[in-house]
């Protein structure tokens, strides 16, 4: 069976396929929950954004959805998505956060 069969197929090493083999792809979580130490999350404004997915490939942690749906629990605040963004749909804001306690 040629190259070129065995392509067709789905069958050979990944190297004759064509598959990039080295590379990284994070999962949801693969650092942990982010806790109560973020100090910006990410906005995303639906009136600017065209669902190009440049967010969602820079996302080191794999917080952002094919819908674009930011999930919170797992984002750093690292800001790559914003500064990544072409048309400016997310911002960074600073994170309010609650001390626990009345006045």
């Amino acid at each position: 069976m040629t190259r070129r069969e065995k392509k067709a197929k789905g069958e050979g090493r990944p190297e004759e396929l064509g598959v990039i083999t080295t590379l990284s792809v994070p999962v949801v979580g693969s650092v942990g929950k982010t806790g109560s130490w973020r100090v910006f999350m990410p906005v995303k404004d639906e009136s600017r954004c065209n669902k190009c997915l440049i967010c969602w490939i820079y996302c080191p942690e794999a917080c952002i959805s094919k819908d674009i749906e930011i999930d919170l629990d797992y984002c750093k605040g690292c800001g790559i998505c914003a500064v990544e963004c072409p048309r400016r749909a997310i911002t960074m804001v600073k994170e309010e956060k609650s001390t626990g306690g009345a006045g």
